[in-house]
């Protein structure tokens, strides 16, 4: 069995650069403000032939039992709990404060093995604060530099020595998997048989919405605890944190995400970094929860943001949140139907589902969204059944004529899937106007059954043999 480490301490001491460092990547935002980490993320990492889960945390703070601090500082402890290693970590260029030694008592009292960890050692006068570190009595400080990888074969000798040969080099059965397939793959012809949905594979959600929607309270609810620091605040994530979570026999890993202001309004660097991280997490998802606050809907900002998952390909679905604080819910959900066709026509059929995370409704009609959504997100349609399909609809609307020439099309098939991705060979594929191509793209949508998710149309023209041929002089 792999171990777990958790890094500890107060604000501003490295502890995002040493996870990140240990992780191999740069998943959590760092920044010289003190307390950008608030949500604790868990990663695999690797230090040498140490194999461990290492757990990022919010910075240590004395506050009020009422305020977010403190709400940061519960999850710290939670983490503390959890782990096997705790590496405590102080800033040895600054110094102990009171704040340090503190802590200190804290994590002493869990009973855990502990590393005294004195980071930024590399800065001049750091000797002096290193030294200091021996009266946390911890055990000798480990001087290392997070920012330039320095310490680190002096931190795994210490988190040996601290857990024991035995525990940090327990061999581990390794269970093969199939790699997921890539975004965007190709799908090999066949013949009109489809191939069968595979509800087995792990499945990747991103939750993503404006500032206060409700993202992290949904995911909290979902997996039925309180994994992410949530509050009345707005902006509370910066991160996107992964969690993994089992719902019906199946893997589901959801990404919480910061809210995303508009473009003109995110003016500091730390909250640029914040929706730049979420950002990536839509792009690596394969389906999108937009969470819009149900009191005020179909701003400016959601549309926005339901357009970028759309423009990105990936599988979107509503949520409206906050339900339980509606009051004539029949009239104002008719409503919400009518302007979700209305103001998201390029994701006709879009699933919407209206959940309250306070009381727990609709929750599992917004995961059976999300499954039947993925579904169709990785439909095959056969080259078959297209070419029929495309035959009736030509002679039923067939295209117009541009410049006096009419347009002719040759044959469609699907070249893609996640999203359904289909190739249309036809002449003059630059004059084909943009209608009639949303008219194809209607017709597959009925006729195929694939409501609520992009669907790609590439116009190509057919190989000529002899465009470049001479012509022969008699």
């Amino acid at each position: 069995m792999s171990f777990s480490v958790a890094i500890v301490g107060r604000p501003n001491v490295g502890k995002s650069t040493l996870f990140n460092r240990l992780a191999g990547r740069r998943l959590a935002l760092v920044d010289d403000t003190p307390g950008v980490t608030r949500d604790r993320r868990v990663h695999p990492a690797k230090l040498y032939d140490l194999a461990f889960d290492v757990v990022d945390t919010a910075g240590l703070e004395e506050a009020g039992p009422a305020t977010l601090e403190a709400r940061m500082r519960t999850q710290t402890e939670i983490a503390i709990d959890e782990a096997d290693l705790v590496l405590f970590m102080v800033d040895a260029k600054l110094g102990l404060t009171p704040s340090d030694r503190v802590f200190a008592d804290l994590v002493r009292r869990s009973g855990k093995p502990v590393v005294l960890v004195a980071n930024k050692a590399e800065a001049r006068g750091a000797e002096a604060g290193m030294l200091e570190a021996w009266e946390l009595g911890l055990g000798e400080p480990v001087p290392v530099s997070a920012e330039h990888g320095q310490g680190l074969p002096d931190l795994r000798e210490a988190m040996i020595a601290a857990i024991g040969e035995e525990r940090a080099f327990a061999e581990e059965a390794i269970e093969a998997t199939a790699g997921l397939p890539l975004i965007g793959e190709d799908v090999p012809e066949d013949d009109d048989a489809q191939p069968a949905y595979d509800e087995t594979k792990p499945l990747r959600i991103a939750v993503v919405g404006r500032p206060n929607a409700g993202k992290s309270t949904l995911i909290n609810a979902l997996i039925g605890e309180e994994r992410l620091l949530t509050g009345p605040e707005a902006g509370i994530t910066r991160d996107s944190i992964s969690v993994e979570w089992e719902w019906r026999g199946r893997m589901l890993k959801l990404f919480d995400t910061a809210g995303m202001r508009r473009k003109s309004r995110v003016q500091e660097k730390l909250e640029k970094l914040s929706v730049a991280d979420a950002l990536r997490a839509i792009r690596f998802a394969e389906v999108v929860v937009v969470v819009l606050d149900a009191t005020i809907p179909f701003e400016k900002q959601d549309l926005q943001i339901a357009d970028l998952v759309i423009r990105e390909g990936r599988a979107p679905v509503i949520a409206f949140s906050k339900w339980d604080l509606i009051e004539n819910r029949q009239e104002l959900l008719a409503e919400l139907r009518e302007k979700t066709e209305r103001l998201l026509p390029q994701a006709r059929g879009i699933r919407a589902v209206t959940v309250s995370a306070e009381t727990g409704k609709g929750l599992d009609r917004l995961l059976e969204a999300i499954i039947a959504t993925h579904r169709v997100w990785n439909a095959r349609v056969s080259t078959g059944r297209l070419n029929r399909w495309l035959e009736g609809v030509v002679a039923h609307h067939p295209p117009p004529a541009v410049a006096g020439r009419r347009l002719k099309i040759k044959y469609i098939t699907q070249a893609k899937t996640r999203p359904p991705g289909f190739v249309l060979s036809c002449s003059r594929p630059e004059a084909m106007p943009d209608a009639y191509i949303r008219y194809l793209v209607n017709g597959l949508r009925e006729s195929f059954d694939l409501p609520g998710v992009p669907i790609r149309m590439a116009l190509r023209a057919p190989d000529n043999p002899y465009a470049n041929r001479a012509k022969k002089r008699r």
